[in-house]
């Protein structure tokens, strides 16, 4: 969602379905070092007395005029529905990471107040209808694209915010950190980082029957963009597959509104009389959108937006910790095994198992098994990775308050909401 598109006049390199499989296999699966990470926070932004009231577009528009002109290390970007979002530049380590992306929170949030408005961490907007604030031909064929599928597409564009965690591809040989290993286990611990870390039960206000509203929206819109590719032999392959069946959800124009194309695939498009050029093709995996997006490393899609100031630290230190600790990494792999029979031959976000992730979060008991362990190594491996006090900290109160109890932060929401009083 937060890719960026400019005009697109250029000089219109053809390409053929051979060249966008070589492409598509030397970019988005770039394996070995150097060893970074990185991390996408989402934000929706709200008046400040109040984390229910939106902020109005003219008092949206001058908080992001003031933001533009801070020295942030992060790309500050913004959402179609005005939700604000920070993505950090590539870190050597974790702390390198935190550190910077705190900094950068710092920064904004201190800005943001000076003109009595806050950000908070959710899922989805509990509260309010989704509405478009940015209109841009993107965003525009998008909505015309994704209303087709039926009213999810609107709420994820507006509504929607997560903590994007991203990880190294992996290197070429076997292993816990070879990246074919890799790619399967980002989509079975996946569904145990969605269920932990599950924060969208409501929607306008009311109770929706899922965790993470957020993900059963995923699951709802255009399965063309927002599935898995198969997940046996070859990831570059079947990734490579998946973009060029994907179908086209715009075509660019120099000026005016962007075409919107009927049902063509990106290989449909190579054999037309008007075959795309690579910018269309690079422009074309922007608006692909499964629970792991390779974009030369993995992207991590599946986790909300999370409460708190410091509530994105916990997702951002046991996903890292889970795959670049061997150890950990190892036992992660071991305790999600048994689930990924749970999914079948169904792909993710569309199978049984990621189902019962987003719809009951850690109340489910295997998910819940699978946590216990996988966040438990996570614990044990932050320290060997350098990991502070605060987030040591952040994690262990985390396991304490939501995994142990087999519960996620959509529970103390709806605990809130039903006037409980909430876990000491």
């Amino acid at each position: 969602m937060s890719d960026s598109a400019s005009g697109c006049t250029e000089q219109r390199s053809l390409v053929t379905e051979a060249e966008v499989e070589a492409l598509v296999r030397g970019i988005c699966f770039k394996t070995g070092p150097p060893r970074v990470l990185g991390v996408e926070l989402e934000w929706h932004v709200h008046e400040l007395r109040d984390p229910r009231l939106p902020a109005t577009p003219a008092r949206l528009e001058a908080a992001y005029a003031a933001l533009r002109t801070l020295p942030l290390a992060s790309s500050l970007t913004i959402e179609p529905g005005g939700q604000l979002e920070l993505s950090s530049a590539p870190a050597a380590s974790l702390m390198e990471c935190v550190g910077s992306v705190s900094a950068d929170l710092d920064a904004v949030r201190a800005t943001l107040r000076e003109a009595d408005l806050g950000i908070s961490g959710f899922g989805h907007d509990p509260w309010n209808p989704p509405t478009r604030f940015l209109r841009e031909p993107r965003y525009d064929a998008m909505e015309v694209y994704l209303d087709r599928f039926g009213p999810e597409g609107r709420s994820m564009m507006c509504s929607s915010a997560s903590v994007q965690v991203c990880i190294d591809a992996g290197y070429e040989e076997p292993g816990p950190l070879g990246y074919q290993r890799r790619w399967w286990l980002t989509h079975q611990l996946g569904a145990v980082l969605l269920a932990a870390f599950a924060h969208s039960p409501l929607a306008g206000g009311r109770v929706t029957g899922w965790r993470s509203t957020r993900q059963s929206l995923w699951a709802a819109m255009d399965p063309g963009r927002t599935t898995a590719p198969e997940l046996d032999g070859d990831p570059r392959g079947a990734w490579a597959r998946l973009v060029l069946d994907a179908p086209v959800m715009c075509v660019r124009a120099d000026e005016g509104p962007w075409g919107v194309p009927g049902a063509m695939s990106f290989r449909e498009w190579i054999r037309s009389d008007t075959p795309p050029s690579r910018a269309d093709l690079d422009y074309h995996m922007t608006t692909l959108f499964p629970p792991v997006r390779p974009r030369g490393h993995l992207e991590l899609r599946m986790i909300d937006a999370q409460p708190g100031e410091d509530g994105w630290l916990v997702p951002l230190a046991v996903t890292t910790a889970l795959f670049e600790d061997p150890e950990a990494t190892e036992v992660a792999y071991r305790a999600v095994k048994p689930l990924a029979e749970r999914a079948g031959s169904l792909r993710a976000p569309r199978n049984p198992l990621w189902d019962a992730a987003a719809r009951s979060g850690l109340a489910d008991p295997e998910l819940r098994e699978a946590a216990a362990v996988c966040f438990a190594a996570a614990a044990e491996a932050l320290p060997r990775l350098g990991a502070s006090t605060r987030v040591l900290d952040a994690v262990a109160e985390f396991i304490d308050r939501q995994v142990a109890r087999g519960r996620c932060p959509a529970d103390d929401l709806l605990d809130e909401l039903h006037g409980k009083d909430l876990p000491a």
